[in-house]
């Protein structure tokens, strides 16, 4: 609860010391320094603080307000956060189901390539050495030694 007063008040003083344009309204409005508003906001900050001691009965109501708020809140976040979960798992779950079936399908292949255990077995019995004679008799010549 103190937090949330906190954030307020801040927040006011903030939007409050913003620059503004002038205007024929703004013009008419009691003008206040920053040293007055910062001594109004330590005054009520002040009497905040002993609310409590002169009316224990309205802090009382108040704080079990704030605690069922707060359980509120954070029931709320609980729903928010299964929601998500279970749409994340929905998700999840479809991506499954397509991989499962993409993998179930055959492979895209052109044929242009046989696969192992595919395509005629000719091409798989055909001799592996094709040299001939005088392609073995060449010397071999690195980069360097070239003639």
């Amino acid at each position: 609860m103190r937090f949330l007063l906190r954030i307020t008040f801040w927040l006011g003083l903030v939007l409050v010391l913003l620059p503004r344009d002038k205007t024929p309204e703004s013009e008419k409005l009691p003008q206040i320094g920053a040293a007055d508003a910062v001594q109004a906001a330590t005054a009520a900050v002040s009497d905040m603080t002993q609310f409590c001691k002169r009316q224990p009965a309205a802090c009382e109501v108040g704080g079990q307000a704030a605690t069922i708020i707060g359980q509120r809140a954070q029931d709320g976040a609980k729903k928010i956060y299964q929601i998500i979960n279970d749409k994340k798992e929905h998700i999840t779950n479809e991506k499954n189901e397509k991989n499962e079936k993409s993998d179930k399908k055959a492979p895209d292949h052109t044929g242009s390539i046989a696969l192992a255990g595919e395509g005629d077995t000719a091409a798989s019995e055909a001799p592996r050495d094709t040299l001939t004679q005088d392609d073995l008799a060449l010397e071999w010549r690195g980069p360097g030694l070239a003639n």
